[in-house]
């Protein structure tokens, strides 16, 4: 074994990196869906269907990432919706892109600049920096955090994209490699906006430890290099479609520059402090905070000193210069000046850039303590894996997810909201309700925790009081259609039907392909007498829900009140031929026929109805009197017994068993 390790260290190094891995996320396989996961997965029906996928819905975490919408929906083919395929997908995701960067590192401490210096020891070395990578408790996020995984598997594409180019300027290295590359790069684009910065790396790796000149770098690869650009264009598409995150992000999303800018001077020396020590760690941040430049005046100059130095380095010390582009380039899509409103600061930004860092600790370690460096490692790597081993308990439970978050960050009012959603989804509503109150203390005009207010106020059957906290909603943002469609349902609870019929339609007119809309407005047009209206909106919910099953009989049994009966059949056997062992449809079908005055074909249906629910008492004792009307008085007398052995206190079929009993002896008598 001894020889066989010397022959092949490194495969036993990469079995060590899957082992450890391992290791530290085993725990995070028993985690639920928490926070954006039930929108972006148990809430997303695209990804049911591999081509549906491709065009991920709106207001999602993966809205505008087809490829990332594309592994959820691999996972829902294995797994269906148990959380535990979606952690062991992130879980390979994580580990794989750890394994490249190892690979990554081995080859850069070989190249021509830094052969010298630190080929001897490239295996060590790289080994410790994927294991610092992968192990480093701040990628927790974006690894047990489901939905994150849009961050990670960017992550693995554009650490190939960088890989496959390297073993295509290797010598003996294939032409195919470039194919890979680029194709990396592709996949990359479409997972994650933060990919947009892979092209200007490679292009810069290539300057540096390749064809150490730009000049030099675009002479022998410009087309390469050229190709690698052209994926920005699949990038442009895709965020011009997107709309900026649907509104979330961009220059125009309602938080300025100016101020998005000053809370990322905050953002980023908090980061580099987590990554030499990672505590405290918060699941959320909140939404951008800082106002006043004199706030984080230390931080913005420091962090101008970082950046005036990698651009110095990149002209004098290019493989320093590397390492610190790599850092900012990565971040700069989403914490620079450009607006994400949702999150001002997120631990997962830095999954990529956190290598950055790992690198330069272990070749600067390296550097001071030479091979002793080595030594120490081993017990870094443990303590960090250690540490995301417990911080991965912290995710088994999402209320005490959000506790732990709260308690980091008291000042957050989204997290209180967060819980009081965990708490509503367990059943504990009055704690759900406080913790609405206590983010509205922060910010009463936090109008997601309005709305989630006046949505558990109506669910303990307080409406009016429901109906206020709806309105106030609508006074802060009018467009929240969602709280309009609330008020719909609050006044709806107390009696103003007509008031209500008008929210549902305001609502309708911004989602007029919501199933379960339609149906809500036709059922009170139904009430208000509205027919028409009524059967228009019951044929639009039906063509979009087609399962809607108790709709189909209320849209039949509008159509048999106009007298158009083949319409109203037309309808019931349509859902009959959708779900054939729907015992009330059959039912439903036999009340339809009966009205025509087909007895014989409603008796079957009546019969059908039985046999696929044994305890429907209204087919057993239909089925009694249409046979009672056809002279099958027998029969009759079966089915009326039927009908008394389920609900022995049915006074009409009791009265009917007579009546049949006597027809019967008359008819024998003749």
């Amino acid at each position: 074994m001894p020889g066989f390790i010397q022959r092949c260290p490194v495969l036993w190094a990469a079995v060590l990196v899957v082992i450890l891995t391992w290791g530290a996320y085993s725990n995070s396989f028993r985690g639920p869906f928490v926070f954006d996961d039930r929108a972006s997965i148990l809430e997303n029906p695209t990804i049911e269907h591999f081509g549906s996928a491709l065009y991920p819905p709106a207001y999602r975490t993966v809205s505008g990432r087809p490829v990332a919408n594309l592994s959820l929906a691999v996972n829902r083919r294995f797994a269906g919706t148990s959380p535990r395929g979606y952690h062991v997908g992130n879980w390979l995701i994580h580990l794989c892109a750890g394994l490249v960067l190892f690979g990554i590192v081995h080859r850069t401490l070989r190249q021509k600049p830094l052969v010298e210096q630190f080929g001897p020891v490239a295996l060590p070395l790289a080994l410790a920096t994927a294991l610092g990578w992968v192990l480093h408790p701040l990628q927790t996020e974006s690894v047990t955090y489901v939905i994150q995984r849009v961050e990670s598997l960017m992550g693995l594409f554009y650490l190939l994209t960088l890989y496959f180019f390297i073993r295509a300027t290797q010598p003996g290295g294939a032409r195919f490699w470039y194919g890979l590359s680029f194709g990396a790069c592709l996949l990359g684009m479409g997972t994650k906006e933060v990919m947009a910065s892979a092209p200007l790396i490679v292009l810069l790796y290539d300057r540096t430890f390749v064809a150490g000149s730009f000049r030099r770098a675009w002479a022998e690869r410009g087309s390469f290099h050229a190709g690698l650009a052209a994926t920005w264009l699949w990038l442009a598409v895709l965020v011009l479609h997107d709309q900026g995150r649907n509104g979330t992000a961009g220059l125009g999303a309602g938080v300025s520059s100016w101020d998005y800018l000053l809370t990322q001077c905050q953002a980023i020396p908090h980061y580099l402090r987590l990554c030499v020590w990672p505590s405290p760690l918060v699941f959320d941040y909140g939404v951008p905070g800082v106002r006043a430049l004199r706030a984080v005046l230390p931080q913005a100059l420091a962090l101008l000193a970082l950046v005036v130095a990698t651009i110095w380095a990149i002209g004098r010390k290019p493989t320093l210069g590397f390492v610190g582009a790599w850092f900012f380039a990565i971040l700069a899509p989403s914490s620079s000046f450009v607006p994400v409103v949702t999150q001002g600061m997120a631990e997962h930004r830095m999954y990529l850039s956190l290598a950055a860092v790992v690198v330069l600790a272990t070749t600067a370690c390296y550097r001071v303590f030479g091979a002793r460096s080595l030594l120490i490692w081993p017990v870094v790597v443990g303590l960090l894996g250690g540490v995301a081993y417990r911080r991965n308990f912290d995710y088994l439970d999402e209320i005490g997810l959000w506790q732990d978050t709260i308690a980091k960050n008291p000042k957050n009012p989204r997290a209180y909201d967060a819980l009081g959603n965990a708490l509503a989804d367990a059943n504990r509503v009055p704690e759900a309700i406080a913790e609405f109150r206590r983010a509205l203390a922060i910010d009463p005009n936090y109008v997601e925790s309005r709305n989630n207010l006046g949505v558990m106020l109506d669910r303990t059957h307080q409406p009016a009081a429901a109906a206020a906290e709806f309105r106030r909603v609508l006074d802060l943002r009018p467009e929240y259609s969602l709280a309009r469609y609330n008020l719909a349902n609050a006044l709806a609870a107390q009696g103003r039907t007509e008031e209500a019929l008008q929210r549902y339609l305001q609502v309708l007119e911004t989602r007029p392909d919501d199933a379960g809309l339609l149906g809500r407005v036709a059922h009170i047009e139904m009430q208000l007498g509205d027919i028409f209206a009524a059967i228009d909106h019951f044929r639009r919910e039906l063509a979009l829900s087609p399962s809607a099953s108790a709709d189909r009989f209320n849209l039949a049994f509008l159509l048999f009140g106009q007298g158009r009966t083949s319409a109203a059949q037309a309808i019931l056997r349509d859902g009959i031929q959708l779900d054939p062992n729907y015992a009330m449809g059959h039912y439903n079908l036999g009340n339809a026929l009966v009205q025509s005055g087909d007895l014989a074909a409603a008796a079957e249906e009546y019969r059908r109805a039985a046999e696929l629910d044994p305890k429907l008492v209204a087919a057993y004792y239909n089925l009694g009197n249409v046979l009672a009307q056809l002279g099958q008085f027998e029969a009759a007398i079966q089915a009326y017994e039927h009908a008394l052995l389920i609900d022995a206190h049915h006074e009409l079929a009791r009265k009917n068993l007579a009546e049949a009993r006597r027809q019967l002896i008359l008819q024998k008598a003749k």
